[in-house]
């Protein structure tokens, strides 16, 4: 990964900058940003892949970028509170909380599920929110609890 610095503005009070930043993969795949640091915080402006990046790739950016990113601007990571970083989104990294995976995913999901048709809210959209996953995927979590059997079918058989 490459980091180099684009341009700066000197305010009253500090600078604002800008950083152009290349990611490269083996198999040819590049990925450009361009970063800001303002009052020591740091965030993309601009994302551009070759191919697209998916969206969990995406999410992914981050963790690749971080460490160098970091450095070449002369700023540290901002350290979270303890409690909320570690009790409801794991190492603080993500946007959404941690999800199990495997059959107790599914048990959370059904208990997600039916607790919203009990209230006359939408299913489908209770388990987006709880999960943090677009509805695709939140579909795709609900089939797999149907498929276990903790959901009934879709559609009543005659």
């Amino acid at each position: 990964m490459s980091v180099w610095p684009a341009w700066e503005v000197r305010e009253h009070d500090g600078a604002t900058a800008w950083f152009n930043a290349r990611l490269a993969f083996p198999d040819g795949a590049g990925v450009e940003m361009l970063a800001v640091v303002c009052a020591g915080r740091l965030s993309l402006e601009d994302v551009r892949a070759q191919p697209p990046l998916s969206l969990d790739d995406l999410a992914e950016l981050a963790d690749w970028i971080e460490g160098p990113l970091f450095e070449a601007c002369g700023t540290a990571p901002e350290v979270l509170d303890e409690e909320l970083s570690e009790a409801s989104y794991g190492s603080g990294r993500r946007a959404r909380p941690v999800w199990p995976r495997g059959v107790e995913g599914r048990r959370l999901v059904a208990e997600e599920y039916l607790a919203a048709q009990r209230a006359g809210r939408d299913p489908v959209l209770a388990v987006m929110c709880a999960t943090g996953h677009s509805r695709r995927r939140s579909l795709r979590l609900i089939a797999g609890a149907r498929d276990e059997g903790l959901l009934g079918p879709r559609h009543a058989r005659r």
